[in-house]
């Protein structure tokens, strides 16, 4: 996972791929920092800007990431009851959705769990600031490939969308799989959401 540290060090791929600063909603803001909020707070504020999150991945063109995986994922399978703030991603809340391919292994949280080929699993993010104030974050992807494509890094791509759409490179190694694996490799380099927010079958 990606630390607040690392995605100020986020670079753009194929030219200079400016992405402008998350835009607040105001209608939304809970009023209070994000440390303070509940899991039922923290998902009003999720349902109040669900819909203008998705629109923000979608738009545009996906280049190297794959569009299906950001038009399709909220037809996933949902594993959080409600947003969780882990610790990772720059702090921020994440709601997680798991493709049909993956979806029965991931669902059962397991210690060392056998995670199949083509499995993607899809993050999607907001922070609220110290003013209580929302802000939109990335899209996180991470796609399971086949046995020797990816060693490098666990045999995982990871991919990142900006909140306007904006396809975002990062160096996968040292800013995702060495924090997936350092905090995570007793769980096959996964991040699941926080216990209490889980959803299981």
């Amino acid at each position: 996972m990606i630390k607040a540290e690392r995605l100020a060090a986020v670079l753009f791929a194929l030219g200079a791929v400016t992405v402008s600063a998350p835009a607040a909603h105001a209608a939304c803001d809970p009023g209070k920092p994000g440390s303070d909020l509940t899991g039922d707070e923290a998902k009003a504020v999720y349902e109040c800007i669900a819909a203008d999150l998705h629109k923000g991945y979608a738009t545009g063109d996906k280049r190297w990431i794959p569009a299906e995986f950001v038009n399709d994922y909220r037809g996933w399978t949902l594993a959080s009851g409600f947003p969780a703030a882990p610790g990772f991603h720059g702090e921020r809340f994440l709601v997680t959705w798991v493709n049909a391919a993956g979806a029965d292994e991931y669902l059962k949280y397991a210690e060392d769990p056998s995670i199949p080929a083509g499995t993607v699993i899809a993050k999607e993010s907001f922070g609220v600031n110290a003013a209580g104030k929302v802000e939109k974050g990335p899209l996180f992807l991470m796609q399971k490939v086949e046995a020797g494509v990816s060693p490098q890094a666990d045999e995982w791509y990871y991919m990142m969308v900006a909140p306007n759409g904006a396809p975002m490179a990062v160096e996968v190694v040292s800013a995702c799989s060495d924090c997936h694996m350092g905090n995570f490799g007793h769980q096959g380099g996964l991040g699941y959401p926080v216990e209490e927010a889980r959803i299981s079958r």
